[in-house]
């Protein structure tokens, strides 16, 4: 999940007006009897390329930015309890008493319990997107798909919001994806789920029915998949 969709109509920070709808909606999923990780990014924190432009050392942004996910995954924390939804926090970057450290068999145990397992500080390493720390937890933890929820109803040739000749592609291979440079989600991470034979499904979370598409897997946005 995009760390931006957290800054609501105010494009930058936190709106805990959104973070509180966001949070019933992860909770509606879970109310489903499905195990439930987010990865969340930091967007809304820190624009990566403005701050390129002033010559920051990409490695520095990075690390901002991985402090600027853990914020996002502790407000949605702490929407979810206020639910009565259990969530835990697990960063790949040590901050007790913050967030526990990620540990693959205490996801796991808190995904079978009943948790929603919020994962934050991507890989713990500069150079690595959400989507390449998305693509790791699930296959570390086996889950069955990766869902990538963005502004767009799936992945199309090129941005749709800057062109209208634009292709849309129902369903792709991991392969023809990294081929076609379809930059919806890192090649690393495109070849990590091919790796780990876990589909990835690219849905719009600005879809007033995302939430049932999800839980009934309904035939829309894109399946990536061989």
């Amino acid at each position: 999940m995009s760390g931006e969709v957290l800054a609501g109509e105010n494009h930058t920070g936190l709106d805990f007006k959104t973070v509180n709808n966001f949070a019933k909606n992860l909770a509606e999923i879970r109310n489903y009897g499905i195990e439930l990780s987010i990865v969340i990014g930091g967007g809304n924190m820190i624009r990566g390329r403005d701050a390129l432009d002033y010559g920051i050392e990409r490695a520095n942004i990075d690390s901002i930015g991985m402090l600027g996910t853990v914020m996002n995954a502790l407000a949605i924390k702490a929407a979810l309890e206020n639910l009565k939804v259990p969530a835990q926090v697990l960063s790949a970057v040590e901050m007790p008493p913050i967030a526990d450290l990620y540990n693959r068999e205490r996801a796991k145990n808190l995904l079978s319990s009943g948790h929603v397992v919020i994962f934050a500080a991507g890989t713990g390493h500069p150079f690595f997107s959400t989507d390449t720390a998305a693509a790791l937890r699930a296959s570390e933890l086996g889950l069955d798909c990766v869902v990538k929820a963005t502004k767009v109803n799936g992945i199309y040739d090129k941005d749709p919001m800057k062109y209208n000749d634009v292709k849309f592609f129902p369903e792709v291979t991991y392969s023809d994806a990294i081929k076609l440079n379809l930059n919806v989600f890192d090649t690393a991470a495109f070849a990590l789920c091919r790796e780990n034979k876990i589909p990835i499904w690219v849905i719009s979370i600005q879809d007033p029915d995302w939430v049932k598409n999800i839980t009934e897997g309904a035939n829309v946005g894109t399946i990536v998949r061989e």
